[in-house]
């Protein structure tokens, strides 16, 4: 016999209503057990035993929800907001109420989000002692050091004197936004990265940043500590998880059962450890529709 539930807790975590709205629908027998009525909302309830029906609509219990998101610009990186729509609203075909983003994306950065209620997994993929790695697509302005990736190895301090941890940079080798393969980029390491070398040239270099922390904002911060400015980011990855090719900005879908199990037993390795050797599979680049915000 599963763990019981309060028959009240139940419906509220369904998205019938709040308590006090539920509780009145049991007092006006909208509520059954098993077809039979149901007034009394304190009652317990066997999820895997008993069939929970609300105005004639069965309500299955759900205890956890995973869902990947394509976040899209626009659109913030919280549960409930008085100025922009959330990334929770985009999941409309949730059944729970306790949905929530895991980590933030700022409202002008695209990618990869995964949206649960399952707060130790959260906490997991979130702490940096976990050694976690999230992988950035940026497009950067400005003339990119020579020994960028050397900096960002040995980690950046930042303009308000916060040293990041160590993070991996990767430099695309062409400016074209067709896509690329993994080993399309200049791998930018100590033996290349000096102290004044010559830098990449002006204009846009296509990146890629894996990192390991989620300071605010950090991946705009570590270019603006080198003298560049990111004008477009989007997250391809987070541990094991990576974000569909096809999937398009909006568009979500529930995790599989395999990527499930891969985040729940997945154990993180130091980012300065080889992360050219990681054979994580890498979306294409995409096509950035508009800027980022300045």
């Amino acid at each position: 016999m599963g763990e019981k539930i309060r028959l009240d807790k139940y419906l509220v975590e369904m998205g019938m209503g709040t308590r006090s709205q539920v509780k009145e629908a049991a007092r006006k027998g909208r509520i059954r057990i098993d077809g039979i009525v149901e007034t009394d909302t304190s009652r317990k309830v066997d999820p895997d035993k008993e069939q929970v029906s609300f105005d004639g609509e069965d309500v299955s219990y759900v205890r956890m929800e995973y869902y990947v998101l394509n976040k899209p610009q626009g659109v913030v990186s919280a549960t409930e907001d008085r100025h922009y729509k959330t990334v929770v609203e985009l999941i409309d075909q949730k059944q729970r109420k306790d949905l929530f983003p895991v980590g933030r994306l700022d409202v002008d950065t695209e990618g990869l989000l995964l949206i649960t209620n399952d707060g130790e997994l959260a906490h997991r993929l979130l702490s940096p002692k976990h050694h976690v790695d999230k992988k950035y697509y940026a497009i950067v302005e400005g003339m990119l050091p020579g020994d960028a990736a050397v900096q960002f190895e040995k980690g950046i301090v930042l303009k308000d004197g916060t040293v990041t941890m160590p993070a991996h940079l990767k430099v695309l080798k062409s400016s074209g936004e067709e896509g690329f393969k993994e080993g399309d980029v200049w791998e930018v390491s100590a033996k290349r990265g000096r102290e004044g070398e010559e830098g990449f040239g002006k204009g846009n270099a296509r990146v890629l940043v894996t990192v390991q922390e989620g300071k605010f904002h950090q991946v705009k911060r570590m270019f603006e500590a080198l003298g560049c400015k990111v004008v477009y980011l989007k997250r391809m990855s987070m541990g094991p998880l990576v974000l569909d090719e096809g999937q398009k900005p909006g568009e979500y879908r529930a995790l599989t059962e395999e990527e499930l199990c891969l985040l729940q037993t997945f154990k993180g390795v130091a980012v300065d450890g080889g992360r050219s050797k990681d054979s994580t599979r890498l979306a294409s680049v995409p096509k950035p529709t508009t800027k980022t915000k300045r």
